[in-house]
């Protein structure tokens, strides 16, 4: 919702939340704890966490920090298990998401580890423009294994590098996901894709024949990071995450009753054009 012009009632929110709640996703990310002036989409994130219906839900509920701020507020809520930080391999976009460098980013990475292990809370921390960036920024996979290394030696055991700007192409994801899976066997390597209709399919095929099994998507697909540029690429539709996975046969768990009406009601949320149907039209986007 971050990055959706029109601003969305508290109310329209929470319901659309706790219908979300009902699926059986692993991890909800509901909200961010970040500047409203830098955000304002996000400035009733702790108004609309105090309405989630968690009584019958095994979701984790995941907030987006940009700062220690951030992570102290989300942390005094015991409701949040999960809190995210957007750590770039790209030091202009490390400057332009968070006003840091990637130094003192990750400076700040040690900090809020410290804080969420204590309050007994995981820290996700996504390598945004993980598969290269268009501010002509240094990259390469072996820049992103390193930078993997230094958050993992912090205490960090799930990252989920980022495809920020849809710049990667299948070789590259199943390039940086295999050596990441063989060189940090024991965390845990999410894929935060963003992509076209055009391109999903392949990112996702890409990434779970790669090994990845931690997979982000929105449904519809609506999203996308606004820090990051004006043409803003749309996130992986969800429902073609699940359609793919199920096809090759891995389990998701979910109740589908309840994902086929919060897909529903995401285009009432939304709007926008409707694809044909929640399972995506095939394998994938």
């Amino acid at each position: 919702m971050q990055g959706f012009a029109r601003m969305i009632p508290t109310e329209t929110k929470v319901a659309y939340l706790n219908q979300l709640l009902r699926v059986g996703f692993d991890t909800l990310d509901f909200g961010s704890f970040v500047s409203p002036k830098a955000v304002p989409q996000m400035a009733d994130t702790e108004a609309v966490l105090r309405q989630l219906d968690l009584s019958a839900t095994r979701t984790r509920l995941l907030a987006i920090v940009a700062n220690r701020r951030g992570a102290e507020q989300a942390a005094g809520f015991d409701e949040i298990s999960d809190v995210g930080f957007p750590l770039s391999v790209s030091e202009t976009f490390q400057q332009r998401n968070t006003n840091k460098s990637i130094a003192e980013a990750l400076a700040e990475v040690a900090d809020i580890q410290n804080l969420l292990a204590a309050k007994g809370k995981t820290l996700v921390v996504y390598l945004s423009m993980a598969f290269g960036n268009p501010y002509d920024d240094p990259y390469d996979t072996e820049l992103v294994s390193r930078l993997a290394e230094q958050v993992i030696e912090l205490g960090v055991s799930t990252l989920a590098p980022s495809d920020t700007v849809g710049a990667a192409t299948p070789e590259g994801i199943g390039t940086l996901f295999r050596q990441l899976l063989h060189d940090f066997p024991n965390a845990t390597f999410g894929a935060h894709l963003h992509a076209t209709p055009q391109t999903a399919a392949e990112k996702i095929v890409a990434a779970v024949d790669a090994g990845c099994r931690r997979l982000d998507g929105a449904l519809r697909g609506f999203g996308g990071c606004p820090m990051a540029k004006d043409d803003l690429v749309g996130n992986v539709p969800t429902e073609n995450i699940v359609a793919f996975l199920e096809s090759q046969w891995l389990a998701t768990g979910l109740n589908h009753t309840a994902f086929t009406e919060a897909w529903q009601m995401a285009g009432q949320v939304f709007g926008g054009p409707l694809p044909a149907s929640p399972e995506g039209g095939g394998v994938l986007k």
